[in-house]
């Protein structure tokens, strides 16, 4: 069963998972850059002190093209009631950032949320970062 706010049911799941995973940033990098104020990045870096997994792409591409991506998916999310967190920030920080980005997942240790982020072209800065949450089949009953 599909819950409203799965990012696989938003196309979210199979567009980001399809990025080949390069160059992996150290953890203690990737927590140094996701120690920012707004509550996304602060859940993202939680649930990588919690024992998360996570990827970094090692390819960069126009913010506002994901920006444009997941403005479409917050609309279509919130016609089923679901507000994830961070999402309308990350795309309004995408869009005003304008350069290219690269971005990543974090995989939550709960399987319950996968966090997006977004990083300056070289990983020097956060641009941006949302909590989506996951699908979990569920067993029969």
């Amino acid at each position: 069963m599909l819950d409203a706010g799965d990012c696989r049911g938003c196309g979210t799941w199979l567009l980001y998972r399809s990025i080949p995973v390069g160059v992996t940033m150290e953890r203690h990098v990737l927590e140094k850059l996701l120690s920012g104020d707004d509550e996304a990045s602060a859940a993202a870096l939680a649930a990588l002190r919690s024992g998360a997994t996570y990827s970094v792409w090692d390819t960069a591409h126009p913010a506002g093209q994901h920006a444009g991506v997941f403005a479409r998916r917050l609309r279509r999310m919130r016609l089923h009631g679901v507000e994830p967190l961070g999402l309308e920030r990350m795309v309004r920080l995408l869009r005003e950032h304008g350069r290219p980005v690269r971005g990543g997942l974090i995989d939550s240790a709960d399987q319950k949320w996968t966090f997006l982020f977004y990083f300056t072209e070289d990983g020097s800065a956060l641009v941006g970062c949302a909590r989506l949450q996951r699908w979990v089949e569920q067993a029969p009953l």
